[in-house]
C-alpha cells in the first residue's frame, strides 16, 4: 500500500484539494455578500480566485494530502487581511505579527490515518521557515450553550456553517496552541513559531524513518531466521 504525500499547495494543484475545500467560501467570502448572491453564486470558481490571488501577491497559503492522487486532506491559512470573515468573529482581530489558520479538512481516510498532526507540521515547517512569528485560529467549542449567533454563517445549503468549517478548539490546544482571546464558543488561540518547531519536525521525522527501517530489519532477519 503506498504511503501519503504532504506537499505545499499550488495553483496547478488544487484538483488535490477535497470537493468541501474546493466550493467552501466560508472564510473567503464576506457573509453578507455570500448571502445576497445564494443561487447566483459559483462558489468553486469565488474559490479559485482566492487561492489564485493569494498565491500570487502571497506565496502558498495551504498543505495537501494525498495518496494515489486522491485526497486525504487539507489546511489552508493566509494573512488575516486576505480573509473576509477574520473581522467578524467576537475575538477578532487578528493579531498584527500572525498568520491565520482557516480551515484544517480531513476525508475519511485521512482521518483513519490521523493526519491531522502532520498537516498541521507542515503548516509549522511552511511558515517557520518563511519567517513568521505566530499562528492563530478561530477554535469553535462544543454547542452545548446553545446555537451560536457571534458569527454569521453560510446558509445550510451551502453546505457550509462553523461547526463545518472551523477547527476544533480543543485540537488546537491539543498541538500547543495557547488561548490568547477567550470565549465560550470561538475563542482565539496561537502558536508561537520559532526555529525549535521546524528542528522538533525535522528530528520526529527522522525518528519515523529510523523506526520504520528496524521494523522492516527485524522483519528481515525474522524471515531469514526460519529459513
Amino acid at each position: 500500500m503506498s504511503t501519503h504525500v504532504i506537499t505545499s499547495l499550488t495553483l496547478d494543484s488544487l484538483d488535490q484539494l477535497s470537493a468541501h475545500a474546493r466550493r467552501c467560501v466560508f472564510w473567503e467570502m464576506d457573509p453578507g455578500a455570500l448571502h445576497d448572491a445564494r443561487g447566483f453564486c459559483d462558489q468553486e470558481f469565488e474559490k479559485e480566485a482566492w487561492l489564485s490571488m493569494v498565491m500570487l501577491e502571497w506565496g502558498s497559503c495551504g498543505q495537501v494530502a494525498v495518496r494515489d492522487g486522491k485526497p486525504l486532506g487539507s489546511a489552508l491559512y493566509a494573512p488575516p487581511r486576505m480573509i473576509p470573515r477574520a473581522q467578524l468573529f467576537p475575538t477578532s482581530p487578528v493579531s498584527s505579527d500572525a498568520v491565520l489558520l482557516t480551515s484544517l479538512r480531513l476525508e475519511p481516510s485521512g482521518v483513519e490515518e490521523e493526519l491531522g498532526p502532520s498537516l498541521l507540521a507542515a503548516v509549522v515547517t511552511d511558515l517557520v521557515r518563511r519567517g513568521v512569528r505566530a499562528l492563530e485560529a478561530f477554535g469553535i467549542r462544543s454547542d452545548d450553550l446553545g446555537p451560536a449567533s457571534d458569527v454569521a454563517s453560510a446558509t445550510a445549503a451551502l453546505e457550509c456553517s462553523p461547526a463545518e468549517c472551523m477547527i476544533s478548539a480543543e485540537f488546537l490546544e491539543d498541538y500547543g496552541f495557547e488561548v490568547v482571546a477567550p470565549h465560550h464558543r470561538y475563542p482565539r488561540l496561537r502558536l508561537e513559531l520559532n526555529r525549535d518547531h521546524e528542528w522538533k519536525v525535522d528530528v520526529e521525522e527522522a525518528l519515523d524513518r529510523l523506526l520504520k527501517a528496524a521494523a522492516l530489519e527485524m522483519v528481515e532477519i525474522s524471515e531469514l531466521a526460519r529459513v
